[in-house]
């Protein structure tokens, strides 16, 4: 099966929705990091989450998904791009003890003051733009339930998902009414709720092993389905050596050459990938002091 989502319609019901399937993309994500159980499932539901409203982006630009939390999880967050590329990453507090049937509120929300984050950046095509970012409390047992109380608070939007995640694949099901057209009474008055409750009868064990087709033609095998756009997702993670380069020049050349003192080198791990960057010396001394070209054009050469 490919990783991406299809968008399709549910025709008389004034219906729309999507099907997510991450099967390499999401093990890329699972091979570079060790996560208990429970975090990495529920990391995988926040990427197929993603990719769902990652979709529908209006712009050339990022969908960032994050839940900060105040338990033995500090920060779940998943980057959607407009290309399909996509990269997330869980951040555990030291000593952190998780138990293996932790329940998303247990692993973010312990002492009631989790929240979740929503970021729209268009600035890596149009750097003349701002950001926007919502911010809702936690209040939900499962990410599904967080994704639709923002949506039901912010987009103002009728809107379910169904979720699932394990070692091996990261799949997601989106719903969402459709305005009426042109003040006009719907044609099918009851079919938003009974696309709910075909949706509802879904399990896990059926999202994480049917393909896409089949899993929609047994939930919807008696509505009008229309399949029409097919969108490709993988992993793809944004950085580079000279990032990382330029991060160092921020924290300044006194500091980097005290920490190359004590150290010998600096090393630096990407978040999202676990790629190690590593810098000694004769690295800084190109950072802080590039060659300046000669005549021709050419660096000079020592």
């Amino acid at each position: 099966m490919r990783d991406g989502v299809t968008r399709f319609l549910l025709r008389g019901a004034s219906v729309r929705g999507e099907i997510v399937t991450l099967d390499r993309a999401w093990r890329e994500v699972v091979a570079r990091h060790a996560l208990p159980e429970p975090v990495r499932d529920r990391l995988g539901e926040l990427s197929a989450a993603a990719a769902l409203l990652g979709a529908t982006l209006k712009f050339e630009g990022s969908l960032v998904l994050q839940i900060h939390g105040d338990g033995p999880v500090a920060l779940f967050v998943v980057e959607y791009r407009s290309d399909g590329g996509y990269r997330a990453t869980a951040k555990l507090r030291e000593g952190a003890v998780i138990a293996e049937d932790a329940s998303l509120p247990a692993l973010v929300d312990a002492q009631g003051r989790g929240r979740f984050v929503v970021t729209l950046d268009p600035r890596e095509t149009a750097p003349d733009k701002p950001a926007w970012q919502g911010i809702v409390p936690f209040e939900s047992e499962t990410v599904a339930g967080v994704l639709e109380r923002y949506m039901q608070r912010s987009e103002q939007i009728p809107t379910r998902l169904w979720l699932a995640a394990d070692g091996e694949r990261a799949v997601g099901l989106l719903l969402q009414r459709l305005p009426d057209e042109g003040g006009q009474p719907e044609a099918d008055t009851d079919g938003w709720n009974r696309m709910q409750k075909l949706a509802d009868t879904v399990v896990r064990e059926e999202l994480l092993t049917l393909p896409p087709d089949e899993l929609l033609r047994r939930l919807f095998w008696q509505e009008s389905l229309h399949a029409f756009d097919e969108r490709a997702c993988r992993f793809a993670c944004r950085c580079t050596r000279d990032k990382v380069g330029d991060m160092l020049r921020m924290l300044g050349s006194d500091e980097v050459e005290a920490i190359l003192a004590e150290r010998g080198e600096i090393e630096v791990r990407c978040e999202y990938c676990n790629q190690a960057y590593r810098f000694d010396v004769v690295d800084s001394v190109a950072l802080f002091h590039p060659a300046a070209p000669a005549a021709d054009g050419a660096p000079t050469r020592h």
